[in-house]
């Protein structure tokens, strides 16, 4: 379901036609891989049905003890795999390292808790009920189909696989065709450790995601943009398939007066511009009250000023891996200087062949497309506000909502619950994303649907609910035997348990939300 880049080549070879993975940095040929259509993608689909049945089967320890062996696969071959992601992405091979490092973190934790959230446990079944024994379990939907990004090849879709796997499901991985040997080294690892196809792929194009959506999946994970996602909906819709969608974003930072200006500085430059501003949850608009606004913005400016994206082995910025968005990174650039914006650093001629430098934009209207679209590139907008109350205004006035970032001594966790996104980080960037036991996910047009943490588990799931008769009720509610009698029992039954009112908070009276 990703865009299909010109650059890249397909080829007739034997009974498959194959397509070539480039590297982003010199435009060779990283590899060659199967193009998959229609009948490949139901094949798969239909050899996950049987890896279901033997998977699903497991009990959660049997399955714990898989996903760990295999972790340890990934983790002793850390390098291995950086080095592959930087190949196909052009990232810096630490960024590279980092983003699998935080992929197995989060396959140790959906390893070891599916158990506790996933597993049966009582519930209440209340005095109505009381003869009744009440429990839930979630199950497996059966086969997962992942169509993952190209931006983190590793972290994002593990989001999704790995949970799916821990929740019981077989999953049949779609990976962006910018960088198809990253989800065949995953699947192929699992095997390995595994010893069955679990964890399958299929590659290729839109064509290939769309033949995933239509398979006949009990689910599908999709990350992308926006305007993908929509596209994979309509597909799901066809057969009434369920998806989670975890689209796009244009994500706000807001330092207040009393802020850390040196760590907000140091963390929205990071923000902006780590993986050259391909991040979903990366930092693209500021917006820093009026009394720290020039002490904030000399920060920035100065931090930036040493930062410079190129081919050198140690240039802390890889290239834009999708070339067609250095198309989008200069119009929006280009509208906001239009517009009357200020580049303090960078500006039009920041955006390259390749590569993309730093850009600091000021002074720039607020329905420039530089504010309102995702631009996905080492850009960002930086502007004044006289409250934080603006600044949250001006946060949520788009119609994404994925993360967001706070930088306050005082207020941070007031003003975090004042936005409208799935994820907030306070006094740091993006650290939601790390912690495995937090969902993730957006609200608006960032999706819907959480990976990670229980929800992510829960999600791959469907909650099968038994209530079961310890004894015999005292009143026959659901018999034809039932009387007028027993209706004036219950009628005084439920007059006990709910016929008190309960008492409204006093006008004016500040009521904490959700407590």
């Amino acid at each position: 379901m990703t865009i299909h880049d010109d650059r890249q080549p397909t080829h007739e070879a034997g009974p498959h036609r194959t397509f070539d993975s480039l590297s982003p940095i010199t435009g060779d040929v990283v590899a060659s891989h199967p193009l998959h259509g229609e009948e490949d993608v139901a094949a798969a689909v239909l050899a996950a049905r049987d890896e279901a049945a033997w998977w699903g089967a497991l009990t959660f320890e049997e399955r714990s003890a898989r996903l760990v062996a295999w972790k340890g696969v990934i983790t002793r071959r850390l390098a291995q795999l950086a080095d592959l992601v930087h190949q196909e992405t052009g990232k810096p091979h630490g960024d590279a390292l980092l983003e699998a490092s935080l992929g197995i973190d989060h396959l140790g934790w959906a390893a070891t808790h599916a158990a506790k959230h996933l597993g049966r446990r009582k519930v209440s079944s209340g005095l109505l009920m009381a003869n009744q024994a009440a429990t839930v379990e979630y199950r497996p939907l059966g086969v997962v189909g992942v169509i993952g990004p190209w931006n983190y090849p590793v972290f994002t879709p593990m989001g999704s696989i790995a949970y799916a796997l821990a929740a019981g499901n077989a999953v049949v991985f779609k990976p962006s065709e910018l960088t198809p040997g990253v989800g065949e080294w995953l699947a192929r690892t699992f095997r390995e450790a595994v010893g069955r196809p679990v964890l399958s792929v299929v590659t290729g194009f839109g064509d290939t995601g769309a033949a995933l959506c239509r398979a006949g999946v009990d689910k599908v994970a999709f990350t992308g943009s926006t305007a993908t996602g929509k596209r994979v909906m309509a597909a799901c819709a066809e057969t009434l398939t369920p998806v989670v969608i975890e689209a796009g974003g244009k994500d706000a930072v807001i330092v207040d007066h009393d802020a850390d200006l040196d760590a907000a500085a140091d963390a929205t430059l990071w923000g902006a511009c780590s993986n050259a501003g391909q991040t979903c949850t990366g930092v693209e608009r500021v917006y820093v009250h009026e009394k720290v606004y020039d002490e904030f913005l000399g920060l920035l400016v100065a931090k930036a000023e040493g930062l410079r994206a190129d081919d050198s082995l140690d240039s802390p910025l890889g290239p834009i891996t999708m070339p067609k968005q250095l198309d989008v990174i200069r119009a929006h650039i280009g509208d906001a200087l239009d517009r009357g914006g200020r580049a303090l650093l960078g500006g039009a001629d920041a955006v390259g062949d390749r590569y993309v430098q730093p850009t600091i934009l000021v002074d720039v209207p607020e329905d420039s497309r530089a504010v309102c679209e995702e631009t996905f590139g080492p850009t960002v907008t930086v502007a004044r506000v006289g409250t934080v109350e603006e600044a949250i205004r001006r946060t949520n006035a788009t119609s994404y909502g994925l993360g967001s970032t706070v930088f306050s001594k005082a207020r941070g966790m007031e003003i975090a619950e004042q936005i409208r996104s799935g994820m907030t980080a306070v006094n740091g960037v993006i650290t939601f994303a790390a912690v495995p036991s937090l969902p993730f996910g957006g609200v608006g047009d960032s999706g819907f649907g959480r990976i990670h943490g229980p929800d992510g588990l829960r999600e791959f799931t469907y909650a099968k609910a038994i209530a079961r008769q310890r004894f015999k009720a005292a009143l026959p509610l659901t018999s034809f035997t039932r009387t007028e009698k027993h209706e004036q029992q219950l009628v005084q039954l439920m007059t006990m348990l709910h016929g008190r009112g309960t008492t409204l908070p006093k006008l004016g009276r500040k009521v904490r939300r959700g407590r």
